[in-house]
């Protein structure tokens, strides 16, 4: 798939790596560096085809099908225009094999791109492994949000990943730092959570009745002056589930720019908070190939650690903390 020409019509037959795939995704794994909203132009336009018929771009492709690219003729990119990455600054690799590539992503890196930004996670990785014939994000972290984030390099390994997620068969745990004292002891937050865009077309979730289920069990893994270090562990994976549901029981995560206090986030940022304080630390699940036990854990960044001895020290000061 590396040779197809840009020149001309290509016919792609699908292999067991694109079987199950969006005709949408498919397309952009394989025309590396056309942009996305040329991708949706072309099927928009009709000009792809699969068995000779019109694609939608949700379609999923079938072992065997036969994919018509048309050819690809954009505009040369302008002055200001983003490259397309070589691959950035290495990211660190915490697990790899033939099925899977788990990452230790840093805080501020988005998974992929889009809304203004021009390359993710994925988008880096691909242009790194150009002869990856597979690589596709098995779930998704927030921009600000560091931590474990798992790939799969087969299809197989997505789907199995993707059902043993569904079912509650993993297990994700995040660390976060919030304002106050947490009395509670473990508790599971189970607030129903609904999806909303605002006029700016920024996404947001709010609490309501008429939300889907989510579940969040939190516990209290250290009492700081002013502040709690906490474990969140996932029992559903609703879009900003940790945020929304610790700020609702009274306990924003601190540096949160979305659902946090922001009177707060401005004092920590000069107390040298620069980042929200959530990290993916643990992700835990049967090996989507052999079925063993697979546990991969990321320490908690050089920056949030500092902050919460910092803490711990008596030299950062929370404003209005609870005691």
């Amino acid at each position: 798939m590396n040779s197809l020409s840009k020149d001309s019509v290509n016919w792609v037959e699908v292999g067991p790596e694109s079987e199950g795939q969006r005709v949408d995704n498919f397309l952009q794994r394989i025309l590396k560096g056309v942009p996305k909203s040329h991708v949706y132009r072309i099927l928009r336009s009709g000009e792809v085809r699969i068995n000779s018929r019109r694609a939608d771009p949700t379609q999923r492709l079938v072992l065997g099908d036969r994919v018509r690219v048309p050819p690809i003729r954009t505009s040369a990119p302008g002055p200001g225009a983003a490259p397309v990455p070589p691959g950035g600054p290495a990211l660190p690799v915490l697990f790899e094999d033939d099925a899977l590539l788990i990452i230790d992503k840093p805080s501020g890196v988005a998974v992929h791109g889009g809304s203004g930004i021009a390359h993710g996670v994925i988008e880096r990785l691909r242009a790194a492994r150009p002869d990856a014939k597979f690589l596709e994000l098995v779930h998704r972290l927030d921009r600000e949000t560091s931590g474990v984030l798992l790939l799969a390099k087969k299809r197989s390994a997505l789907t199995n990943l993707h059902e043993q997620i569904r079912v509650g068969r993993t297990d994700k745990r995040y660390l976060a730092l919030v304002r106050g004292t947490w009395r509670a002891g473990p508790t599971t937050l189970d607030a129903r959570l609904a999806k909303h865009v605002l006029a700016g077309g920024d996404r947001r979730v709010s609490v309501s009745p008429d939300g889907q289920e989510a579940a969040t069990k939190v516990r209290c893994l250290r009492a700081l002056p002013g502040h709690s270090l906490l474990e969140a562990r996932l029992l559903t994976g609703r879009t900003h589930q940790i945020r929304v549901h610790l700020a609702h029981a009274g306990f924003p995560i601190c540096g949160d720019d979305k659902y946090g206090d922001f009177e707060l986030n401005r004092l920590l940022a000069r107390q040298g908070l620069k980042r929200m304080f959530l990290h993916a630390a643990k992700f835990r699940c049967a090996h989507p190939v052999s079925g063993e036990p697979l546990e991969v854990s990321s320490p908690l960044p050089s920056d949030l650690d500092r902050y919460v001895e910092h803490i711990a020290a008596g030299s950062v000061r929370a404003a209005g903390a609870s005691a």
